[in-house]
């Protein structure tokens, strides 16, 4: 069996009839407690000194447990700061027939050390053995920077999203009210649900939060709901044996096959229960799949906002849906399995086709969701959207410009002038030029979160319109080629899919689509954007706006 690395906390456990759900799976309260005491006592093991839950954020769930299988949990300080430490969390369920492991859940707690008496806190650093603790102790002050930025990004976004209509609200038939989906339950902390610190266990009220949770998101989707993620259970205040404590769940928002159940908890001792006046202690927000009985995933129904609450709510869902994009493709390390092909001069037209049928695909896949529009004058110039599948994550900027679309397309094609107006393009060269369809460009780009700058080589492949009125299409994609081969100076990565399409909307005036499938080499680019604590994306389509409207028809910019 593999060794516990040094610091590391391991708990394993056996699945039991009793800690599953009605399908026979590891209830995820149940994960739950076992995660946080896991993480409590790697966090106890640093410090030396007791520790309370302060927030448990990010946790993926990608696997599912049943009962018969063992459950093993790991848990390890990733970077102490001076009273508070980020703990990370690996779940992994193995089957005791096959042996074959898989993993279950990866999540980030923070908690806070316990000063002794009047004794002050000042943490150890964590000792870095591996490369991989390295990045880890990297990507935890950044993970630190979102927490910490988080009630200020949250208001931003939500300022921005009352600025323009959602047509999701607009009346559509099906469309379900959420006062449906409201539960409410009481617990009363009894000695059993305390802590070794004579709290209530924090384990203990996240389980009995994503019970109410996934009431709530049953009473909507009439199906077995399946917990996906939690956005992050905030510990607001502690509550002691003898607390009652009082939880109502509400469905938030809905996008497409998944949910948002917003859950709040408030405790009352004997006399704050008598008066009614509780202490809001904790807060949280769960995201679900749901599957049919033939274990198909089923489609919500939009809901449709009624009172102010509820349109807060809606339009909260939203915004953390955003900063959620963040954390889980940016922030959260994923290694990647290089997808770019070798460059072969014998195929090349099979290379540039699939190039740009690739591109058409993306355009063309359903479930598109608008996360930002930026508008002017006369209506929205901008607009942004997001696509998630399969943990796979694509975005695509809308413009409309004021310029012919054959002149736009003559401009995007020729990318030697992008430096001019992409901030994330320092500088672009043509190493190749293969046909008058097809070119092959050596970019760099620049400096970011204090890494080596990145550098691509890619296939441009180019299709003007075979009748009027088409789509000209400027298609993009990383290849091998053996004759620029990777620099210690820069850090070679990918673009797996992009490309503008641009229609003409009349004669003087076209709608440009920019495209990209996001790979993990170059997300650090959008983490602005996706964690919502920037605006460079918008910025950057701005840019682009301005150099095709001011330059001329061979790209020179017109200042006059």
């Amino acid at each position: 069996m593999e060794r516990s690395a040094p610091g590391e906390v391991r708990m394993s456990q056996a699945v039991q009839p009793a800690h599953a759900n009605p399908r026979g799976e590891l209830s995820a309260g149940q994960l739950l407690k076992w995660i946080d005491a896991t993480a409590c006592l790697a966090a106890e093991r640093h410090a030396g000194v007791s520790c309370v839950t302060a927030l448990v954020d990010d946790i993926q769930f990608k696997e599912t447990a049943r009962v018969g299988q063992v459950i093993t949990i790991k848990a390890k300080v990733t970077r102490a700061f001076s009273t508070s430490m980020e703990i990370s969390i690996k779940v992994i369920v193995q089957d005791m027939f096959t042996g074959i492991e898989k993993l279950v859940s990866v999540a980030f707690s923070t908690f806070v050390a316990k000063p002794v008496g009047e004794e002050k806190i000042h943490l150890k650093p964590v000792t870095l053995l591996t490369e991989q603790d390295h990045v880890e102790h990297n990507l935890a002050s950044e993970r630190r920077k979102v927490r910490l930025h988080h009630e200020d990004t949250f208001k931003n976004l939500m300022k921005e999203n009352s600025k323009f209509d959602d047509p999701i609200c607009d009346e559509e038939e099906g469309m379900v009210p959420t006062s449906g989906t409201s539960v409410q339950s009481i617990e009363l902390v009894l000695p059993p649900h305390a802590n070794h610190h004579g709290s209530t266990f924090g384990g203990q009220i996240m389980a009995w939060m994503e019970t109410v949770a996934t009431i709530s998101a049953s009473r909507l989707c009439r199906a077995h709901p399946l917990l996906k993620s939690v956005d992050m259970f905030k510990f607001r205040g502690p509550s002691t044996v003898g607390d009652r404590l009082v939880f109502n769940a509400i469905v938030n928002n809905t996008f497409q096959t998944c949910v948002e159940v917003g859950v709040r908890v408030e405790a009352f001792d004997c006399q704050e229960w008598s008066t009614g006046r509780g202490r809001h202690i904790n807060s949280a927000f769960l995201i679900y799949n749901a599957v049919n009985d033939e274990e198909e995933l089923v489609t919500f129904p939009r809901i449709k906002p009624v009172t102010k609450d509820d349109f807060r709510r809606y339009r909260g869902a939203l915004a953390r849906k955003r900063i959620r994009l963040g954390r889980k493709y940016v922030i959260s390390h994923k290694e990647e399995v290089p997808l770019c092909v070798q460059w072969d001069i014998s195929n090349q037209v099979a290379l540039s086709n699939a190039n740009v049928e690739a591109l058409n695909s993306l355009a063309a896949r359903s479930g598109w969701e608008v996360t930002r529009a930026v508008g002017k004058v006369g209506g929205i110039q901008i607009k942004i959207y997001t696509l998630e599948e399969h943990d796979i994550l694509s975005l695509w900027v809308e413009k409309h410009v004021e310029r012919p679309a054959h002149v736009t397309y003559h401009l995007l094609s020729d990318f030697t002038k992008r430096p001019s107006w992409d901030p994330h393009y320092v500088s672009c060269e043509v190493i190749d030029w293969v046909s008058e369809a097809d070119q092959i460009y050596y970019i760099t780009c620049p400096v970011v979160n204090g890494d080596k700058p990145k550098d691509l080589v890619v296939l441009v492949s180019r299709r003007r319109p075979l009748k009027d009125g088409g789509t000209y299409t400027v298609a993009v994609k990383s290849v091998i080629v053996p004759s620029v081969p990777p620099s210690p100076q820069y850090i070679r990565s990918e673009i797996i899919c992009a490309g503008f399409l641009i229609h003409a909307i009349d004669s003087s005036s076209c709608t440009v689509s920019y495209f990209n499938q996001i790979s993990a080499s170059i997300s650090s680019y959008f983490a602005g954007y996706l964690g919502g604590w920037s605006k460079s994306i918008e910025e950057t389509a701005a840019s682009c706006i301005q150099f095709l409207e001011n330059a001329t028809d061979d790209g020179s910019i017109n200042i006059f």
